[in-house]
């Protein structure tokens, strides 16, 4: 139960396998982008250098990708084992797969850097926009750029035919903003997918030392992690290396992939770069492919498909040196910038001809899904130390095999399997039996090999909210807060105090301050990146409920009270003040309740009462807690000076212990004739039971002590 629940802990929280019943037919749409450019005979000898070029070959042609099919899939892909869970056993895209599906270099330096500020962190860096001028030649136009991105279109329309008596520099150049397109295409494609990031900069700024780059263990990760961002059911769009899957997948489940298609040259992929998949009745393909998924068998999946005599003749020798081959069974972790998977390549021996024997837990490192290189700028290669340390120890990780005539799992292997694994996705009424594994003889002799040995690695549990972690890979993890912060820094902006107070609110997470324009006004970044005032928060889908009036309300923290948007400057600090504790007349409460409270007051003996606030304090009072019939004693005397200054940080939802036991030195307040002549200091507790007092004590006219 411990191991099941280790594996499939994500079903609970936002994991689609945990919730087909609510939605049986959900399709998730493929994001991809065709770079549509030629490819010249005088930039291939910079492809080969780079080791781009079998990748640049698949690039003629337009990849179309069975989505119904992917869907289902991704419904068997976990996070928790990066493996997809199939009744048989366990299966997954390895470093080998990427190698003979694209042709990829393995073995070389991680794809990793920071994605903007070069200048603050590479040697001989430049300002990236400096740089790019110095790379291509000029700059786009402003309409084509958008923070740290070009349009595709730009690149299109200026790089896309070569000069037939071009220079080998403008040749360079023509290079570069191919490569750039190239792996903004068809490897590291997001979900934007018109766009090109100037993160490869540092990259083709040198283009003969572009060879030495793991661009193979860059793309598997980045497919990790789209892959990851997929299962989450709020998630409607996978973007990422598509053809590597469904190229994979058709390899290794052949009852899966379409007929017709036995010729095949290298990369493998460009095999299926004729298919044309149907686009019709996707929720009953989805419906039918996961339960050809639930048929299979262990003896459905090829094991090895790269081991036919038809595949050795057409792979190219560099892609079988020794220095990639041996990376292909390293459990050692994958990098691409910010993204960070893990290569658990000990739970798919078979994969490589091995038997697969039990394995050891999975490793915990969910909390690496959220980082996603937003929220300020790092120089991964030190945030992520210790992941790239794995990475440079890639050697000492990879693991031994023991080939075999039959691989595939051991006995000892499926029946733990039939015991903790979710085998099936599909309602129990579509099966007539529930299918038991069937035990071969083959299956029972696989044990004799010994298991190869394990890395140990440190687990990183995943400590975020489990409500945050539902929210991973959509719109709304970027928007959490930030309308109220920028409505804070609206208030600050144009609050009629001189633009020196200010309503901070301690927050967990550190953001980046919006930019202010001429006016004063505060501006925040919003998910799209551009900046935006803070009253546009209204429209956004951040959590607001709806009232019988025209404007927007929010509810904070699940708090009852709710505040208005469009309304006052005010919005939130002013109604968080204590109301007892500020000058009846005040214009900032004027409500009916404090008038009504004046007049009580004001009757009371013709005396009125009117506790005054230092004007440099008044903002950060607290909430009057509820008032009781009896007002409790207080541990302080009220008319004592305050032994320190009172604190104006607070934290949001709360009353601190300072308004208990810290009161400010206030001018003394002249009393009537009539009553003792007695030094009086303003009260300012925060309770209001010097008010209460008065008013239910109409005999006295004095104030007790609270001591």
């Amino acid at each position: 139960m411990e191991e099941e629940d280790r594996m499939y802990r994500l079903n609970r929280v936002a994991h689609v396998a945990g919730f087909i019943d609510q939605e049986p037919a959900r399709v998730i749409s493929g994001v991809r982008r065709q770079q549509n450019m030629p490819l010249h005979e005088r930039i291939i000898p910079y492809l080969e250098t780079a080791g781009l070029y079998h990748l640049a070959r698949l690039n003629s042609q337009w990849f179309w990708v069975d989505e119904p099919l992917l869907s289902a899939f991704i419904e068997r892909w976990r996070p928790e084992t990066h493996t997809f869970h199939m009744p048989f056993g366990e299966c997954t895209v390895t470093l080998e797969d990427v190698a003979y599906q694209l042709g990829l270099p393995i073995d070389g330096e991680p794809v990793s850097g920071c994605l903007s500020e070069f200048e603050n962190f590479m040697e001989n860096g430049r300002p990236a926009w400096v740089w790019f001028r110095e790379l291509f030649g000029e700059l786009p136009p402003q309409n084509k750029v958008k923070q740290m991105t070009v349009c595709y279109t730009w690149f299109h329309e200026r790089f896309r035919v070569l000069p037939a008596d071009a220079t080998e520099d403008i040749v360079r150049i023509y290079a570069r903003a191919y490569i750039m397109m190239l792996l903004s295409s068809q490897l590291f494609a997001d979900k934007n997918a018109n766009r090109v990031h100037l993160r490869w900069l540092p990259y083709v700024a040198s283009l003969d030392d572009l060879g030495r780059y793991s661009w193979g263990s860059a793309a598997l990760a980045w497919l990790y992690r789209c892959l990851c961002r997929g299962t989450n059911k709020n998630v409607v769009n996978l973007a990422g290396p598509l053809q590597l899957l469904q190229s994979w997948i058709f390899w290794r489940f052949p009852c899966l992939r379409p007929s017709d298609f036995n010729r095949f040259g290298f990369p493998l992929a460009s095999r299926w770069a004729q298919y044309l998949p149907r686009n019709d009745a996707v929720d009953q393909r989805v419906v039918a492919a996961r339960l050809s998924l639930d048929r299979l068998r262990v003896h459905d999946i090829v094991w090895e498909p790269y081991s036919t005599p038809d595949v050795a003749a057409i792979v190219h020798p560099e892609i079988l040196l020794d220095q990639h081959r041996r990376l292909w069974t390293a459990v050692t972790s994958l990098i691409y910038f910010a993204a960070i998977e893990w290569h658990q390549v000990d739970r798919v021996m078979p994969h490589f001809g091995g038997v697969q024997h039990l394995p050891r837990l999975a490793l915990n490192i969910d909390w690496l899904h959220a980082k996603d290189g937003r929220g300020g700028d790092r120089w991964f290669p030190s945030y992520y130390r210790e992941w790239h340390e794995h990475w440079q120890d890639r050697h000492a990780s990879v693991l031994p095999v023991d080939r075999v005539a039959d691989p595939g799992p051991s006995a000892e292997y499926l029946d733990w399997w039939c015991r903790v694994a979710h085998r099936f996705l599909s309602p129990e009424v579509a099966f007539q039996d529930p299918r038991p594994i069937v035990l071969t003889e083959e299956a029972r002799h696989r044990g004799s090999s010994q298991a190869p040995p394990m890395v140990q690695v440190v687990d990183r549990p995943d400590n975020r909210r489990v409500d945050r972690r539902r929210r991973i890979g959509t719109r709304t993890t970027d928007r959490e807060w930030r309308w109220l912060a920028d409505q804070l820094d609206e208030d600050q902006a144009v609050g009629g105090h001189g633009g020196d107070i200010d309503h901070r609110v301690p927050r967990r997470r550190a953001r980046r301050h919006g930019q202010r324009d001429g006016g004063g006004r505060a501006r925040g970044r919003g998910p799209s990146g551009e900046y935006h005032s803070g009253q546009d928060a209204v429209g956004e889908d951040i959590g607001g409920v709806g009232t019988g009036m025209d404007q927007g309300t929010y509810e904070v923290g699940g708090s009852s009270q709710m505040f208005e948007v469009g309304g006052s400057s005010q919005m939130f600090a002013d109604f968080t003040t204590a109301a007892v504790g500020m000058d009846i007349d005040d214009p900032v409460s004027q409500s009916e309740f404090f008038r009504d409270i004046a007049d009580i007051l004001g009757d009371d003996d013709g005396t009125h009462y009117r506790p005054q606030m230092d004007e440099g304090h008044s903002q950060f009072a607290e909430h009057q807690p509820h008032v009781q019939d009896v007002q409790p004693g207080l541990p302080v005397d009220l008319n004592e000076p305050a032994p320190s200054p009172l604190d104006p940080w607070f934290a949001l939802g709360g009353t601190p212990a300072s308004a208990f036991s810290v009161v400010p030195p206030q001018a003394q307040v002249p009393l009537v004739d009539e009553r003792p002549r007695r030094a009086r200091r303003a009260p300012l507790c925060g309770t209001g039971g010097h008010l209460i007092g008065q008013l239910q004590d109409d005999d006295s006219d004095t104030i007790e002590d609270s001591d």
